[in-house]
Order: structure tokens, then C-alpha cells, then sequence
């Protein structure tokens, strides 16, 4: 990716950022806040959701510092959504409509998480290397997220 295209990337990818920091922060202060109930500012349930969203777009406003700091007009640059975005929004939707609905979860994340992994690894290493890398990455972590979910957090996954 040329300089060029990194920074607008910075710039309009800081914007959606700082976008979902804002509606993450706008939804959290709609939340009901159990005032009648005795609640105080610190426990109402939108507090952690506002503070995250503030973070996310304070951080996107630095994304889109650093991207109108250092931008530079040249000609030829590369489009902001290239392939890589695209595979990997192609991905995330397979998982999420196909894969979450038909599969158990630890046989669906172990098999997105390899081939995310394959697709986005190093090309100069050998494809069988890169495999089972892959493959590795997914059941570990696909084990992992299940045990922490299911044990630790209480939480039924699909």
C-alpha cells in the first residue's frame, strides 16, 4: 500500500471510527438508568458502554489526526477498500450467516480462524507450513474462546 493510500485510509477509516464511538456513546446515555432503584452514575448500565465509545472515537480522532497530518496528494493510489477488505468482510459474513447457524461454535471458529489465518499469512513461507499454522491457530484458539465463555464467563455460546 502506497503512503498516500495509507493516509487516506487513516483519515476515512479514523471518521467511521469516530462515528461508532459516537452512536456506542449516544445509545448508552438512551439506556434506562434505574434511578428510582437507587442507581448511581457509576452503576448505570450504560456507563462502561459510554466509556468504551468515547475511547473508540477519541482514538478514531487520532487516527484521523495522523491521516490528515500526513497526507499527500499522489497520483495513482490505491483505493481505500483493496482486496485484503474485502476478503476479510467476505470471511466474517460466511462465519456469521453460514457457518454460526449450521455448525457448532467450536468447529465454526476453528475453521474461520484457520482459514483467516491461511489467507492473511505470509506468502513467502511454504503453503503447507502456512497450513498448519493455520490450523493450529483456529482449534487453539476456537478451544480457548469456548472454555473462557462457557466456564469462566457463564456464557452459552451456539
Amino acid at each position: 500500500m502506497s503512503q498516500a493510500s495509507g493516509n487516506r485510509s487513516d483519515l476515512w477509516g479514523g471518521a467511521v471510527w469516530v462515528a461508532v464511538g459516537a452512536v456506542i456513546v449516544f445509545e448508552s446515555l438512551r439506556m434506562e438508568r434505574f434511578e428510582s432503584m437507587g442507581a448511581t452514575v457509576y452503576t448505570y448500565p450504560g456507563f462502561v458502554p459510554g466509556l468504551i465509545g468515547s475511547v473508540v472515537a477519541a482514538l478514531g480522532l487520532v487516527l484521523m489526526a495522523r491521516g490528515w497530518r500526513a497526507r499527500q496528494v499522489a497520483a495513482g493510489t490505491e483505493p481505500v477498500v483493496n482486496a485484503r477488505v474485502v476478503i476479510a468482510l467476505l470471511t466474517s459474513l460466511a462465519y456469521c450467516l453460514l457457518l454460526l447457524s449450521h455448525v457448532h461454535f467450536v468447529l465454526a471458529t476453528a475453521v474461520f480462524v484457520a482459514v483467516f489465518t491461511f489467507l492473511f499469512s505470509d506468502r513467502e513461507r511454504p503453503a503447507p507450513r502456512r497450513l498448519m499454522a493455520a490450523c493450529a491457530s483456529g482449534v487453539i484458539t476456537s478451544l480457548v474462546v469456548f472454555f473462557v465463555f462457557q466456564d469462566i464467563f457463564l456464557v452459552r455460546l451456539p
